[in-house]
């Protein structure tokens, strides 16, 4: 067995570009939110594929709609109407309570650019004088294409490796801070209302109204960047919905496939993009349609009948003891709903704790400020988080 693994990472880093610094456990089945590598051993998933994998693994719901499926029509072009695409657009549109329309791509940063996009399409043809910047927070992250790197609030993105980016966009470190950056070319601001990658930090619902309200006034658009928040992960269908905000422009992603690529980008502007304004191949084909139908056909009872909500609760219960009994490892608990941490003291600490978890079976997360995350599927169990937090304290109590 050692010998097929070593194969393995030796095949992976001959014919694989070598952007990930992988671990190498060799994973082949996965139930709920637990996985099982090749030699049979089983770990406890609280990152659910960096939040994608909303309903857990091999979710019977799921993967039936994605075998029938299969077994019909995987893909046409958008060329043609593509029903379940159609049927995933209004019920995205319904869960969220807003008047929008839907435009799906494959990912995140897809959705991102797409929310771009519209943005500059808003200022070049609504106003006399074109407007195109786009402001965004220091710590923020928006995607890995060149565009949205540069969206990026963090310096170590803007590699000279990857120059010369696009014009346009500039970041601010708070959101009071957005008033005092915008002038008459400002388009847009696009913002996460939890930092995902920057820490896990949610901004004040206050704050937020007041910025939204601000932007309204000046007819510059919000972008809400929900590829993370999105799809109950917050509690609410949106993050916007919890702050109780109305963005003119939302991004999904992640968690809407349940680990089926797919992004989506909507908006309050439905007649902004006109046929070849924009487009994608894949994007919101059968499979990635029907895979989102499945996921709300999960989530939404579960939500409806307070599930998430009980789980939320019990992990939010249990991070917090964490955080006041081991306070000489971790400053606080951060985060909303089921998009949790815990702030380290220092990276040394943060990143000893992620790797000594993998051994002990516990599949954690990193993000910045030093921050150990937490990002399980939503439809985790009460035995699953128990044993999770159980070997989490294993680790710990090592320290």
């Amino acid at each position: 067995m050692m010998e097929e693994k070593m194969n393995l990472e030796q095949q992976d880093k001959q014919y694989v570009l070598q952007t990930y610094a992988r671990d190498y456990t060799n994973f082949v089945k996965g139930v709920g939110s637990t996985l099982y590598d090749d030699e049979g051993r089983d770990y406890i998933d609280f990152a659910s594929g960096i939040g994608v994998n909303s309903v857990g693994h091999a979710n019977p719901t799921l993967t039936k709609a994605l075998c029938e499926q299969a077994q019909k029509i995987l893909h046409i072009s958008n060329l043609q109407v593509i029903e379940p695409q159609a049927k995933l657009a209004k019920r995205v549109v319904e869960l969220s309570g807003y008047d929008m329309a839907l435009f799906f791509g494959n990912s995140g940063a897809e959705a991102n650019e797409g929310a771009i996009k519209i943005a500059r399409k808003y200022g070049e043809t609504q106003f006399e004088k074109k407007r195109y910047k786009v402001i965004t927070l220091e710590h923020s992250f928006h995607g890995r294409t060149i565009t949205t790197v540069k969206a990026t609030g963090q310096e170590s993105f803007h590699t000279p490796n990857f120059s010369p980016y696009p014009d346009g966009f500039s970041y601010v470190s708070t959101l009071d801070a957005i008033v005092e950056a915008v002038d008459d070319e400002t388009v847009a601001v696009m913002i996460e209302l939890v930092q995902g990658e920057g820490g896990v930090e949610p901004f004040e619902k206050e704050a937020v109204q007041k910025l939204a309200r601000f932007l309204k006034e000046r007819e510059i658009l919000l972008i809400v960047d929900e590829v993370q928040t999105g799809i109950y992960r917050t509690g609410a269908f949106l993050a916007s919905n919890l702050y109780e905000i109305e963005p003119d422009i939302i991004t999904l992603a992640k968690g809407l496939g349940g680990g089926v690529p797919i992004g989506a980008v909507m908006t309050t502007h439905k007649s902004i993009l006109s046929a070849g304004d924009h487009g994608s191949t894949f994007g919101g084909n059968y499979l990635s349609s029907v895979a989102g139908l499945a996921v709300l056909e999960v989530l939404e009872p579960l939500s409806q009948e307070g599930v998430i909500a009980q789980s939320i609760a019990y992990f939010s219960e249990k991070l917090e003891d964490i955080a006041q009994r081991y306070g000489h490892l971790f400053e606080k608990a951060v985060g909303v709903g089921l998009m949790r941490g815990l702030r380290a003291k220092t990276a040394e600490v943060q990143t000893t704790i992620v790797k000594e978890a993998m051994g002990e079976g516990l599949i954690l997360l990193k993000a910045g400020r030093n921050t150990v995350r937490f990002l399980p599927s939503l439809t985790i169990s009460k035995d699953e988080i128990d044993e999770g937090f159980r070997r989490f304290e294993t680790v710990l109590s090592q320290l």
